[in-house]
């Protein structure tokens, strides 16, 4: 059995062990890794670093523009807000103004309406009056014909003088007036 092991170890030294390493295997590696990380340092970093920088500042400039234009969005609000308040204040000026031309024009239409109530009630009292006196005169003729009419037929004899006539009318006027009063 000892020379089947020591069989075994001798063979073990002549298949490569898979975690073993050779020098020039080890240099080799590591020269391939210093020119990578030369390469990669010299080139691919810098831009790297410049795209880094690039889009710092594309981030910043972009903060900053949204900050003034945030700032120019609360002043352009804060005049907005005084032009809403000023524009209300004028309509409620307006409104009042309206309101007192309203209520002006209104005495004002009342007043015409009123001088036009009273001319046409006078025009009216006018005019019946001189309906009234018309009539009045129109009666007076004919209740004095018949009156004459009537004396005539009661005494018996004809009053056709006219100065008698109008005596006589005038007098039944006078009495009628008397005891209308």
């Amino acid at each position: 059995m000892t020379t089947t092991f020591i069989a075994a170890a001798e063979a073990a030294d002549e298949t490569p062990s898979p975690l073993g390493l050779h020098i020039s295997e080890l240099i080799f590696c590591l020269v391939i890794f210093a020119i990578l990380f030369f390469m990669i340092r010299k080139f691919v970093v810098p831009n790297f670093e410049k795209a880094y920088a690039a889009r710092a500042e594309a981030i910043e400039g972009g903060m900053d523009e949204a900050n003034k234009a945030q700032r120019e969005a609360e002043a352009l609000k804060a005049e907005y807000t005084a032009q809403l308040s000023e524009a209300r204040h004028e309509a409620a000026r307006i409104r009042e103004e309206a309101k007192e031309q309203g209520a002006q024009i209104i005495a004002e239409m009342r007043g015409q309406a009123q001088a036009e109530a009273d001319r046409i009630t006078s025009t009216a009292r006018t005019q019946i009056e001189a309906e009234r006196t018309q009539a009045f005169q129109q009666l007076k003729g004919e209740v004095g014909t018949v009156a004459t009419q009537l004396a005539g037929r009661i005494v018996g004899e004809s009053l056709d003088d006219d100065a008698l006539q109008r005596r006589t009318v005038e007098r039944f006027i006078a009495e009628l007036e008397e005891s209308a009063n």
